[in-house]
């Protein structure tokens, strides 16, 4: 039996499947594995379970051994792993992909409607008990019908989102590395622009393009400042693609309306910033957070480690 190591608890399904064929070593505490600790369990290890919260460096696969096999992000971000120090020791590393797409896609809309329609601003005055009372006036808000979706990495959530956004009337509009498929291209009547073009015309920006040093601060002063003063942006991807700095700056002197993010550039910390100001929606990162599509993620990286140990072709496996 072969040493598996599950960096934090995981749903039970995956773990169990785990546990019926390897010798399994876990973390089940609540809060997240302390790096110490997780130096010490990883070593002698033939597989490791991460989850995003762990950074997979030299360091640790250093502590792990010569004798490591893989490590299987429960994510379908793996920016938290450094692919080539991986390659390097012939390390496997595989991902989760297209299990979270429709629950992210949803997360994203829902964003969307909280900061254009201002829901959490309006959710606050009835929690804190503030006098309010109906007007013509009263905390009025942006319609999306007609208005411009522009997403940011048309890739599979890129497309659930805009399926989402079309169906509330929104015109479509796009940018990403390679051309959309015509089939997707006629369902949403979608315009594709270049990153400026898309920067400067969208009422709503909603990033859906994977961390890497290219898209580190790929929203940042110059961007923010090019945007409508009444568009917003919205983020489900990963929080260092935003600068977070520059964008409480914006908010703050009013060069775009507002913001929905689900993720934050030092997570899980926030900028202070943004707790101040009402047209900032925030979300602790709930992109994949069903119940399905957790049990989804596990079932998916316990079937790529077990795939790896048993000698198989590693399955959803990720390269630099």
């Amino acid at each position: 039996m072969a040493k598996v190591v599950v960096t934090g608890k995981i749903p039970a399904g995956g773990l169990a499947r785990l546990k019926a064929e390897h010798d399994v070593t876990a973390w089940e505490k609540d809060d997240a594995i302390s790096r110490a600790d997780l130096l010490t369990m990883v070593a002698g290890a033939d597989a490791i379970v991460s989850l995003l919260t762990e950074k997979i460096d030299d360091e640790l696969l250093d502590a792990a051994g010569s004798q490591l096999k893989s490590v299987s992000n429960v994510a379908v971000g793996y920016n938290n792993i450094d692919v080539p120090a991986c390659e390097k020791r012939g390390v496997l590393v595989t991902n989760t992909p297209g299990v979270l797409t429709e629950a992210t896609a949803d997360i994203a809309m829902s964003l969307i409607l909280m900061v254009t329609r201002r829901l959490g601003e309006g959710e606050r005055v009835i929690r804190a008990q503030e006098p309010w009372q109906w007007g013509m006036f009263y905390m009025l808000g942006m319609g999306l019908q007609g208005r411009q979706l522009g997403i940011v990495g048309m890739g599979q959530i890129g497309i659930a989102t805009a399926r989402r956004a079309k169906a509330f009337g929104m015109n479509i509009a796009y940018t990403r590395r390679s051309p959309l498929e015509d089939n997707v291209v006629n369902e949403l009547d979608a315009k594709y622009m270049s990153m400026d073009e898309l920067i400067e015309s969208s009422d709503v920006l909603s990033l859906h393009c994977p961390y890497s040093p290219a898209t580190h601060h790929l929203m940042s002063e110059n961007q923010f400042a090019r945007m409508k003063k009444t568009a917003f942006l919205i983020n489900t991807a990963r929080g260092p693609i935003v600068n977070e700095q520059a964008l409480v700056d914006a908010l703050k002197a009013g060069e775009i309306a507002g913001a929905g993010l689900d993720v934050f550039e030092n997570e899980p910390a926030v900028n202070p910033g943004l707790l101040e100001l009402d047209n900032a929606v925030l979300i602790p990162h709930l992109g994949s957070a069903t119940v399905e599509t957790r049990a989804a993620m596990a079932d998916i990286a316990a079937t790529n480690a077990l795939a790896i140990l048993a000698g198989a072709q590693a399955p959803n496996l990720v390269t630099s």
